[in-house]
């Protein structure tokens, strides 16, 4: 488990750190992404005893969700 944990949390700051070059909008809708699957992610996690794992997990897959929803809305000439 905390393997799995370890490896998570080392992709989401990959991840993260490859918004160095986003504007304001990218950074907010990756970062809103990230909390609102870390959240779940804990949530779910709970209920089956490892919050953290799936907390994490949920931030990495909230973080991707809110970087290409941000991706796709700019490629449509939205904001």
């Amino acid at each position: 488990m905390r393997k799995t944990a370890v490896i998570t949390l080392a992709a989401a700051s990959i991840t993260l750190a490859g918004c160095a070059g986003f504007d304001n909008t990218s950074v907010k809708r990756t970062g809103v992404g990230a909390g609102v699957g870390a959240a779940s992610g804990a949530i779910i996690g709970a209920m089956t005893g490892s919050a953290g794992t799936g907390a994490a997990v949920g931030a990495v897959v909230g973080a991707t969700g809110g970087y290409l929803y941000d991706q796709v809305s700019k490629d449509q000439g939205g904001k």
